[in-house]
């Protein structure tokens, strides 16, 4: 079997750091999308690309065309990045591993790791620290809790979909008003006790083997996000904190987990404790720091495909930083209310210690890519949906 790679989800800035990280090591990777102005598609270690039928869309389609591409031409993996495609390859497992290593859970077991609520009853049923959460059922059920919830609180989906769908009601009027046209896109979505934004975040990244053994770890801490009231992290630190790293590790063996996966705890500064957000159970978008760390996530899951052995990856650089700019941080700073106090700081672009998600000047050609998807929002039919689903 041949060595190539086959990645998706071209657009994203988790795709490009995987096509770096592989094809610095010698190995040949095709960046599939539904677009050709994709980010990864620029990068000079980007050996092939492929236009397929939007994911999103065109669900068939995509998985007649993936097919297709893995039958025609020899592959030793396939990386499938978000999770529409992770979700899809993972439904259609059988058909597609007969072509190449196909390195993640059963749908049903995806799907469940998916599931704020049914994540939040297992770890509480394994005593991992959760925030408080009210699982509504039915519509009616708001009037009953509205008056005793402790404003502010957080609407968020039940359903894992980013900073999409999430509001911040300051009290029983703006519940009323805001549950309602969240539920209309998001079925019967949590509300959940809002942690303060004092607390830091931290992300537990982990590789599984297929005995359910870690093969790799590694802990970072958000320092800068976007939105400011909570998203992606724009500006993120290795860090070490064995007590949340252990609370991620029970509870991916709880869910009898294989590959990758990306915890989410936020400390509650009320209290001093660590509190489970939610499971990415893909690739997550701060994968580029872990590499930078020592951590390659990528190259070790080829590494599994190619039947090696090796000892658990757990040893990093600590303090090390990686930054979105484009336009993450650059949108951090415009929106937050304190950025008199991030001058210093932000303005600080030559940093020997900070890596950057895009931006390199060894392979510059992305930012290229990355200034131009505004581009396919006018044209490209998928990443109008995509769009369109960001504004709900």
């Amino acid at each position: 079997m041949n060595s190539d790679v086959f990645i998706t989800d071209g657009h994203w800035r988790k795709s490009l750091a995987a096509v770096r990280a592989l094809g610095k090591k010698g190995i040949n990777v095709t960046v599939g999308e539904s677009t050709r102005l994709a980010t990864a598609v620029f990068s000079r270690y980007c050996h092939r690309s492929l236009v397929y039928p939007s994911p999103l869309i065109q669900p068939a389609e995509f998985i007649d065309a993936l097919e297709k591409e893995l039958s025609q031409h020899s592959y030793r993996m396939v990386l499938p990045m978000e999770d529409e495609t992770t979700g899809l390859i993972s439904q259609h497992h059988s058909l597609l591993s007969r072509h190449a290593a196909i390195p993640v859970v059963p749908y049903k077991k995806y799907c469940l790791a998916r599931r704020k609520d049914a994540v939040l009853r297992i770890a509480e049923e394994t005593g991992i620290p959760v925030p408080k959460t009210w699982f509504i059922d039915d519509l009616s059920h708001i009037d009953q809790v509205k008056n005793r919830l402790p404003y502010p609180v957080v609407i968020k989906p039940r359903i894992g979909s980013g900073a999409v769908g999430i509001t911040y009601p300051e009290n029983a009027d703006q519940l009323m008003a805001y549950y309602p046209k969240i539920h209309r896109h998001f079925p019967y979505p949590l509300i959940q006790e809002r942690i303060p934004r004092e607390g830091p975040g931290y992300g537990v990244s982990l590789l599984f083997d297929e005995n359910g053994t870690v093969k790799a770890s590694f802990v970072h801490k958000r320092l800068r996000e976007y939105p400011v009231t909570g998203g992606a992290s724009t500006l993120r630190e290795s860090a070490r904190y064995d007590d949340i790293l252990d609370m991620a590790v029970t509870l991916m063996k709880k869910l009898d987990w294989f590959g990758i996966a990306m915890v989410e705890f936020k400390i509650d500064p009320r209290d001093g404790i660590p509190k489970l957000m939610e499971i990415n159970p893909r690739f997550w978008g701060s994968l580029h720091l872990s590499i930078v760390a020592g951590v390659n996530f990528p190259y070790l899951l080829y590494r599994m495909s190619r039947g090696e052995t090796f000892g658990p990856v757990e040893h990093y650089k600590l303090g090390v930083r990686c930054r979105w700019m484009l336009p993450g941080d650059i949108l951090h700073f415009i929106h937050n209310p304190r950025r008199a106090s991030l001058i210093h700081d932000f303005f600080r672009f030559r940093d020997n210690n900070t890596a950057y998600d895009i931006l390199s000047l060894t392979d510059p050609l992305p930012v290229i890519g990355r200034l131009m998807t505004p581009l396919t929002f006018l044209y490209d039919r998928d990443m109008k949906y995509r769009l369109k689903k960001r504004k709900r």
